[in-house]
């Protein structure tokens, strides 16, 4: 069984970083016919590497409203998984899940809730100078069929995100090859290879399983147009090589954040780099602090710092990647993993606080929009022509287990990792949690003594809208236009 990259849509594999100019457009279904036509013959850029580049790339993905906008029966439907089919903002314990209350309160969206929740995301990417001549082509070409609801655009800040952080360095390996085990095999030490199938539907993921999606009745693919199962090869695959896309507008407060640790630092430029670079994990050049010297500046756990003397506990990064295994680390041989294992190790049972990172991977293919600010300008208090932020994307094959876990478990709670009163620094909405417990603090362990807390830690993020796609293979595209 071996991965087809002419029938995976590019993004899944090479995010297009060539292709430094890009716009996401966000439409809803006017004609059913001639969305259909438009989406059966749309000239969609596969995972197929390509030399020299193409002048720009397109993508296709769909909503669970936009699938019954086109008019797919609603038992093909249900075969999707209930958090797609539910919608990002369809239930409102989900939002609270998520951390989308308060500023981030989905009624508060530009897009993504009540009416205003797209049916396709048609996403554009191009070389430099070449968006502009696609952009008017393409939203021509698809007015018959769609009406627009919301361009998205994006900014090129070099790598950096607004904060004026180096951004997209720490990403899965997939296993292309599928060279990985198909068990649920214990994994002792942390690795950046993950299986295929955390990502893509139809493939074994790191339970050694293949993820639910809709397996359909041959008769149901009279043209042959989808491939077949692997676990049932009697049943026509209408998941195989596609993935699910969740996106999130994410506007950032640049001037709030380098006002904030300004004032934390007292006015002392180096104290004020220090707490930023301990709030995201990284200095702005990207590098980890808890490990300057790695090889590379994704080569690095967080092993050496258990109490986060080096990188605090609830950094960013070692909120939204922990960098763990299986087990804590511990001597080799059979004893020690029996002794961790059956938590007889007290040190051990400190350690596992945090769920394996391999079963919570995220493929992020988010860019910037807006202006940048610089530090100066920042603290000036001056605003940036438009607003900034991050046009948030990531794939995942299994959105609860994947993107929610992350969102809910790692990044809004305020009990991440035996820590209480914090959640994510970043992304943290600053909201009371459970019993009213607040979120809003920030420590940092100190080698001696009590960890130092920042208080009242302000909301640097807000949801502007968001929304779950399902991004799917090339052949599936097709045969959704005809469904």
């Amino acid at each position: 069984m071996n991965a087809k990259p002419d029938d995976i849509q590019g993004l899944v594999r090479f995010a297009f970083k060539h292709h430094t100019e890009a716009v996401f457009l966000l439409l809803r279904v006017r004609d059913v016919p001639a969305a259909r036509a438009w989406l059966a013959g749309v000239s969609v850029t596969s995972a197929v590497e390509m030399n020299p580049l193409p002048d720009s790339a397109l993508q296709i993905a769909v909503t669970s409203a936009g699938l019954r906008a086109l008019g797919v029966s609603d038992e093909v439907v249900a075969g999707f998984s209930q958090e797609f089919l539910d919608g990002m903002a369809g239930d409102p314990n989900r939002a609270r899940r998520l951390g989308d209350e308060g500023p981030s309160d989905p009624k508060y969206w530009n897009w993504g809730s009540g009416d205003r929740v797209p049916h396709c995301a048609v996403l554009l990417y191009a070389l430099p100078g070449c968006l502009e001549a696609r952009r008017l082509a393409v939203e021509a070409q698809c007015a018959a069929g769609f009406e627009l609801l919301q361009r998205l655009g994006t900014s090129d800040m070099g790598g950096k995100e607004p904060f004026g952080f180096t951004d997209g360095i720490s990403q899965p390996q997939l296993d292309w090859g599928l060279t990985q085990p198909a068990s649920d095999r214990s994994q002792l030490e942390y690795t950046n290879l993950s299986c295929l199938g955390e990502f893509l539907l139809g493939y074994p993921n790191e339970y050694g399983l293949y993820t639910p999606r809709p397996l359909l009745d041959p008769s149901r693919d009279a043209r042959g147009l989808l491939p077949r199962a692997p676990e049932e090869p009697e049943r026509a695959d209408l998941g195989r090589n596609g993935s699910y896309l969740v996106v999130r507008q994410l506007r950032q407060d640049v001037s709030g954040f380098w006002r904030a640790l300004d004032g934390y630092a007292g006015g002392n430029a180096s104290e004020r780099e220090r707490l930023a670079a301990a709030i995201v994990g990284r200095t702005r050049p990207g590098q980890p602090i808890v490990d300057p010297s790695a090889a590379t500046q994704n080569d690095f756990t967080y092993g050496a710092d258990p109490e986060g003397i080096r990188c605090p506990l609830g950094a960013h990064i070692r909120r939204t990647n922990p960098r763990n295994a299986d087990l804590p680390a511990g001597a080799p041989g059979i004893v020690s993993r029996l002794v961790r294992t059956l938590g007889f190790d007290a040190s051990a049972r400190a350690l596992d606080l945090v769920s394996s990172t391999r079963y919570h991977r995220l493929l992020r293919r988010g860019r910037e929009y807006g202006a940048a600010l610089n530090i100066d300008q920042a603290l000036s208090g001056a605003a940036a022509a438009t607003e900034s932020g991050l046009q948030f994307m990531c794939l995942n094959a299994n959105i609860q287990r994947q993107f929610e876990f992350v969102q809910s478990a790692w990044i809004a709670s305020n009990r991440f990792n035996g820590l209480h009163d914090e959640s994510d620094p970043l992304l943290g909405n600053r909201r009371l949690g459970p019993g009213a417990t607040p979120s809003d603090s920030f420590s940092l362990p100190q080698p001696e003594g009590p960890a130092r807390r920042l208080s009242a830690v302000p909301q640097f993020v807000t949801v502007t809208g968001g929304a779950y796609f399902f991004l799917p293979g090339i052949r599936a595209l097709r045969f959704l236009a005809s469904a």
